[in-house]
């Protein structure tokens, strides 16, 4: 299995970072994708991928929520980094309106400049769209064409926000943990997408599945997802690991 988004180079595993992807590679997890967040994170998430570097592979861009007025400092730190060391993907970046709705157009600017660059250097984008399905599909239309393809991260939306992903062609939906817990509608919603479409993740340290939910999210609980999605596709787990690492590795180019 991959996990396609996981932070683990967050302070939550300062201590026992070694032991945690210990137990993610004997749960059968061959590899962990890294969004960064922000100017703040990359220091962090490059020391991860050094000190694993077959192992743990980091994406760059910004993430909605650390978007402030110094949106452009920020957005020139990710800029600056792509000329000094390749990526796997253009990531997180999207749109949040969850938290807090002032800088909704800055947001919106921020995540097409990120679109664009995506286009330019042929990388998949992470997309983090949370409460704002209307104005992340707004900006992505603009930019939509046969160069722009990546995942929705940690799709919680509606059989209707799915199927409108799925129109777009070029686009999987990760999932995680949500797809465990007893009051979402996930699972119904997965009923009409295409496995080919779906890609595991954790986004650890958050959103720990069913029956790790409420403690520490790590990569090792990967299982638990697999699981729950071959119940809802009718297969077995092994099945569920094999397509869903083939959709990981197309995606990914890894």
């Amino acid at each position: 299995m991959i996990d396609t988004h996981s932070h683990i180079y967050l302070s939550e595993f300062d201590q026992d970072l070694n032991v945690v992807l210990e137990r993610a590679m004997a749960a059968g997890v061959s590899q962990v994708l890294m969004p960064n967040v922000d100017g703040e994170t990359i220091e962090r998430m490059h020391l991860v991928e050094d000190r694993y570097p077959d192992y743990c592979k980091s994406m760059m861009g910004i993430h909605p929520t650390s978007i402030k007025e110094n949106y452009k400092k920020h957005l020139a730190i990710i800029e600056k980094w792509f000329h000094h060391r390749s990526y796997i993907a253009v990531g997180e970046i999207g749109m949040d309106l969850y938290w807090d709705k002032t800088f909704v157009k800055e947001q919106k600017e921020v995540f097409e400049t990120q679109l664009i660059w995506a286009k330019e250097k042929n990388l998949p984008v992470v997309i983090h769209c949370r409460e704002a399905f209307k104005e992340t599909f707004e900006v992505l239309e603009r930019q939509l064409d046969e160069k722009l393809y990546g995942v929705f991260h940690s799709f919680t939306g509606q059989a209707e926000d799915a199927a409108r992903i799925m129109e777009f062609g070029n686009f999987h939906l990760g999932i995680n943990g949500v797809v465990t817990f007893k009051n979402t509608t996930l699972r119904e919603v997965l009923q009409n997408v295409p496995l080919e479409k779906i890609v595991l993740e954790t986004d650890a340290p958050y959103l720990a599945p069913v029956p790790k939910r409420g403690k520490r999210n790590e990569p090792a609980y990967l299982c638990n997802i697999a699981q729950q999605i071959a119940g809802v596709y009718g297969l077995t787990q092994n099945e569920i690991d094999q397509i869903t690492t083939n959709n990981a590795r197309k995606l990914f180019k890894i």
